[in-house]
């Protein structure tokens, strides 16, 4: 099995496999769809398939589903929730369910996995757990089967090869779209390559080590060796292309609650001069709290998603370079030097001498909860793979398409998170240890993802969609690789694969505005009403009264409408909602966090027939996780096909700041 990916995917004859079936008998299975990767976009994809009258099977080489998800990351990653639509808001919502909340964005791993779990038992479809792919076999540019074999038992259990009509790669590494030779980018494109100015390497103060680490194991002797953490050679220019990704780390889930935690002790394989740079960081800037090395966001039930910060934390720089093409055993050895790392992390803040001992007593305050993870040791078995193999599809997104210089016509879902890699090399600068690839560059709203873009291209596939190793640039990758992204895709390939099977067409025959109303006429895929949202930049369905400043960021969707003159003008916008299905809606109203706001907000709500006029105090809004504000509901109101109701927020009465963003009608019914 050795470097099996590094061989398999360059073999292009018109049938391929690698696998040697005399020492495993094989079973064949058939299906329409077939979807690699039970990651959140898997999930989703598998789901909506299942529910447009499909057979799925999909593929988990793990035992859990969900990926990052469930994995640990609870504290979401969103840019603006104007992005998330279809199925992936349809999961946040029942996140939020679970708290008792109209959505959530923050939350538990393993109730984030019992709902994904709750989607395979609603829609039926199959599910292959510990399944990993060997190869695939190909006539011409069509995928005619995978072959897998049992990933806890390689070898051991008999192959399966699964014939299907459309695939879809939801895997995080790419591992299907490379067996069927599809091309790919591992690494950082020179900025030279499309005209970028933030790809390549990138020496930036964010998450750097300060001025003056000595980075030898005796300091000022170059001949004793570099401490562990930093790699050997010089730094390339900056903007040069290389091989190396952005690092990988654990969403740390902890707990405080002593009921349910289980002490950290000393993990296997500890090696403390692994932290001895840590030591020398915080000898120049000494600790305060165990959270100056550890980013700690509070989920509910006294839990924690950990994430990196600064210099020296939970990011093991450098020690993934050959993660995405790695063989099954060389990954397998990756993920448990990472772990290892990590668990070993925490030991050593909560017990070793150099660590002050009141910090020392705040990590100890910490442990792994018992109600996590019960099948891993309570720690998560999924690390963070923040970006492996990169398709180059029929089109590739850039930092341009990011920053709106450059815009898809056939975009098939949107993204709007700042363009961010974390760290991908730490190495001697000017006598000092020091970290490279830290980029965050941010400060632009939504925009599409091509349809394109996870295509392949036509002569390497015609029957695969990859939404997860989309085809990007690293840097463009850095924004659009957010697990609510990833869902919304993951549902527009599935959509695709089967408009396509129906219409007996390839995947780049199709018309990405039949995927678009697809999702726009049945978002949910099961046939339910949709819900309506009215926004301040959908000038049809709008009336603005008054000299509003519109703000293009910190809001839902392109922008909102504020207003800070407080001049007693009479301003207003009125949101015209176009209703097709008479029946029970609940309203809510947008509110971005804003300066100065006014302590209410007059709002009236016109139900076709009645009239009603709420008070909204938007001054004490609590706005939790990576968001800019939160829906507020205005109430359940009856609404009639062709009446024209309406909800209009106007500065009547107003003393402070009001902000004008959007409406939403959602139909009532039971999650």
């Amino acid at each position: 099995m050795k470097n099996l990916f590094k061989t398999t995917w360059l073999c292009l004859p018109i049938l391929f496999i690698t696998v040697n079936t005399s020492i495993a008998s094989t079973s064949v299975l058939n299906t329409e769809v077939c979807i690699y990767g039970g990651t959140s976009a898997g999930v989703i994809a598998a789901y909506t398939a299942k529910k447009m009258g499909k057979q799925v099977l999909l593929i988990e080489p793990g035992l859990h589903l969900g990926g990052m998800s469930s994995g640990g990351l609870g504290f979401t990653d969103i840019g603006n929730k104007y992005v998330v639509t279809g199925l992936a808001r349809d999961f946040y919502r029942r996140i939020g369910a679970n708290y008792g909340r109209f959505e959530q964005w923050i939350f538990e791993p393993k109730v984030a996995e019992k709902i994904f779990d709750d989607y395979v038992n609603r829609a039926g479809f199959k599910v292959l757990k510990s399944t990993r792919i060997v190869s695939a076999q190909k006539q011409g540019s069509k995928i005619i089967s995978i072959t897998t074999e049992d990933s806890v038992h390689p070898g051991k259990i008999s192959y399966r090869t699964i014939k299907a009509t459309m695939f879809i790669d939801c895997s995080y590494e790419g591992d299907l779209m490379a067996r069927a030779g599809v091309s790919y980018s591992a690494g950082r494109e020179a900025n030279s390559e499309y005209n970028e100015t933030i790809d390549g390497v990138q020496v930036m103060e964010g998450h750097q080590m300060p001025d003056g680490i000595d980075p030898y194991k005796t300091p000022g002797d170059a001949n004793s060796g570099l401490l562990w953490g930093i790699n050997q050679g010089d730094v390339r220019p900056s903007g040069s292309g290389d091989k190396k990704i952005q690092a990988y780390n654990y969403r740390i889930t902890l707990t405080n609650v002593p009921e349910n935690r289980i002490p950290i002790t000393r993990p296997d394989n500890y090696a403390p001069e692994r932290y001895e740079l840590l030591k020398r960081l915080k000898q120049l800037k000494p600790w305060k709290s165990f959270t100056d090395i550890l980013f700690l966001s509070n989920m509910p039930n006294g839990k924690t998603d950990i994430n990196n910060l600064g210099g020296f934390s939970t990011d093991m720089i450098g020690m993934n370079w050959d993660y995405p093409d790695a063989d099954y055993a060389k990954r397998a050895q990756i993920i448990k030097a990472h772990e290892d790392y990590t668990k070993g992390l925490l030991y050593f803040v909560g017990h070793d001498a150099s660590v002050p001992e009141q910090v020392r007593e705040q990590m100890l305050q910490w442990g792994y909860p018992k109600d996590e993870f019960t099948d891993h040791q309570h720690f998560s078995p999924q690390l963070y793979i923040r970006e492996a193999r990169r398709m180059k599809g029929e089109l590739i997104m850039t930092q341009h398409h990011c920053q709106g210089r450059e815009t898809v016509t056939d975009g098939v879902g949107m993204a709007a998170y700042t363009m961010d890699s974390h760290n991908c090399d730490r190495q001697v600068i000017n006598g000092m240890a020091k970290n490279e690839g830290n980029v965050e560059v941010g400060g632009f709203g939504p925009y599409p993802v091509s349809y394109r873009a996870i295509t392949p291209k036509k002569a390497e596939a015609t029957n695969l969609l990859v939404p997860v190793c989309l085809s990007a640039t690293h840097i463009a990758y850095g924004s659009i690789r957010m697990e609510p992204v990833f869902m919304v895709l993951g549902q527009s390939a599935a959509v695709a694969a089967c408009i396509a099977i129906d219409k007996g067409k390839t995947v780049q025959q199709l018309d990405a505005g039949l995927i678009r109303q697809q999702l726009r006429d049945n978002p949910l895929a099961d046939g339910s009403i949709p819900e309506v949202l009215v926004d301040n930049d959908d000038t049809t369905h709008c009336q603005i009264t008054g000299n509003w400043q519109k703000e293009k960021s910190g809001g839902y969707g392109p922008s909102y409408l504020l207003d800070t003159l407080n001049s007693g003008e009479g301003k207003s916008i009125k949101y015209l909602p176009e209703i097709k299905a008479s029946g029970s809606y609940s309203v809510y109203a947008y509110f971005p966090k804003v300066k100065k706001a006014s302590t209410k907000t007059m709002i009236k709500i016109f139900d076709g027939k009645q009239l009603n006029e709420k008070t909204i105090n938007v001054a004490s809004l609590e706005v939790a996780g990576q968001t800019s504000g939160e829906w507020i509901a205005l109430g359940s109101f009856t609404l009639s096909k062709g009446q024209q109701p309406y909800v209009e927020i106007s500065t009547k009465d107003a003393n402070g700041a009001t902000a004008a963003d959007a409406i939403l009608f959602v139909p009532q019914k039971k999650l």
